[in-house]
């Protein structure tokens, strides 16, 4: 890293947020990734009160990022080709408002990139349903529960790590590998 290079935040709800946490720790560039939630109403939301679904939080992931060595357009990229942004509130099994798709911009600049990406997507049909990710403007994050941190590197014989998190980084890597120059 740069020291002279200025870090920048990027906050992304794709459905549970160890998967995401997983995929975008891989990119190159991404300096931390963190779990947590965004867009609702409680403030210091515990994950049991997130799950109520009652809070209004999206499970999200806060990553620092160095815009010298990745874009916010690549890290976009990675956001529509690892989830899917056409279901509402659900990704794959996991099904609430908290694991809706999600883009929190933290400027002028990122809401347009994410408008003009999802805009193309939509124009050039890339997914077979219209695409529900909404974007807004970033709130307060709260930082998930220590044992939510580092979840699949530290847990990746848990059932549910093996069975949908290790066969989403293995399709990304092959994928994420094709685009690297």
């Amino acid at each position: 890293m740069n020291l002279l290079t200025t870090m920048m935040i990027a906050t992304f709800g794709g459905g549970c947020f160890w998967c995401t946490e997983t995929i975008f720790q891989r990119v190159e560039g991404v300096e931390q990734v963190l779990p947590g939630y965004m867009g609702g109403a409680t403030e210091y939301p515990t994950y049991e009160e997130v799950c109520t679904g009652t809070t209004g939080h999206a499970e999200v992931i806060h990553i620092k990022y160095d815009p010298t060595k990745v874009s916010y357009e690549t890290l976009l990229a990675i956001f529509f080709k690892t989830h899917d942004p056409t279901t509402l509130n659900r990704q794959g099994n996991d099904i609430g408002t908290q694991y809706r798709s999600a883009i929190f911009y933290h400027d002028a600049s990122q809401k347009l990139k994410a408008e003009e990406m999802l805009a193309g997507l939509q124009r050039e049909g890339v997914f077979e349903n219209p695409i529900v990710t909404e974007i807004t403007a970033a709130s307060v994050f709260y930082e998930a529960e220590d044992y939510h941190k580092d979840y699949f590197n530290r847990n990746p014989d848990n059932p549910y790590c093996a069975a949908v998190i290790a066969p989403k980084l293995s399709k990304f890597l092959k994928a994420y590998e094709q685009m690297q120059p």
